[in-house]
């Protein structure tokens, strides 16, 4: 880690859904590089403290700076109260990364089995599918414009967005977040063009079946595990590591090159 400490030591991260998932093995794999974090989240005060107190920890052993943010990162006051005091502690032109791993959505179904469709609460509704594909997918543009508007991004800097095979296969339930994820991979393709002139390079990652928190709340999300255990060519599911491995390389001088690129994570499960 020593040696490592300085790689990315006078660049910044912002990371919107780090306190689980991906979110915070990129986070604790990015602290072990040097880079400086600042976390966006929604959590309670309970789960916060303990959720600190690891960050605080992190920070110390790693030499770095952690700054957690318990706001709303879909809100526009939101957005424009992180930046003022990012500012405050993060110079111009710092931010290496932003990374994307909000996972925030409805999961219910286009109709219920019985066919009855005056139970208007419990089917997807149309405002469901705005919220989801707005917290999934676009969203991730809003950030992108704030913080270029800010002078923030590093004249290299990499943005990551987080996708999955359920953007393109049935998963009960799934709908509203299978149509952000097919979403989110058409907008960062125009971001990858578009926002080349600014250096920007705009890649994602479809990680394979992990078994995080989001995830769980899925309907039949233990026999996504099960299939995928199957499927897979290495015999294991995903891990939260295995991605957040992929988001530090994508951080690298070496990844220059890669951009508008959606990158599978999932030990060859895909190809199954």
């Amino acid at each position: 880690m020593h040696k490592n400490k300085k790689q990315f030591s006078h660049s910044w991260a912002i990371i919107l859904g780090g306190s689980s998932g991906f979110g915070i093995a990129a986070v604790e794999k990015l602290a072990m590089h040097g880079m400086n974090i600042a976390v966006l989240y929604r959590e309670t005060a309970t789960a916060e403290r303990s959720l600190k107190e690891r960050f605080l920890k992190l920070a110390e052993t790693c030499e770095i700076n952690i700054a957690p943010f318990n706001i709303n990162a879909l809100d526009t006051l939101g957005r424009n109260s992180f930046i003022e005091q990012f500012t405050a502690i993060g110079k111009k032109h710092s931010v290496r990364l932003l990374l994307h791993s909000i996972a925030r959505g409805n999961l219910k179904p286009l109709v219920l089995p019985d066919g009855d469709l005056d139970k208007s609460n419990e089917v997807l509704s149309i405002e469901d599918i705005r919220v989801t594909t707005y917290a999934m997918s676009t969203s991730i543009l809003d950030w992108v414009r704030s913080l270029l508007k800010a002078g923030l991004f590093q004249p290299d800097a990499r943005i990551i967005g987080i996708t999955s095979e359920g953007a393109h296969k049935y998963w009960e339930g799934y709908a509203a977040v299978s149509i952000a994820k097919a979403s989110l991979e058409s907008l960062t393709t125009y971001m990858a063009i578009e926002l080349s002139k600014y250096g920007l390079k705009t890649n994602l990652i479809q990680a394979g079946i992990t078994e995080t928190p989001s995830l769980k709340r899925i309907p039949g999300s233990e026999k996504l595990i099960r299939m995928a255990k199957e499927r897979n060519p290495l015999g294991r599911i995903t891990k939260p590591d295995d991605v957040s491995n992929v988001i530090y390389l994508l951080c690298t001088d070496e990844a220059y090159w890669i951009n508008g690129s959606l990158i599978h994570v999932d030990g060859g499960e895909h190809c199954r």
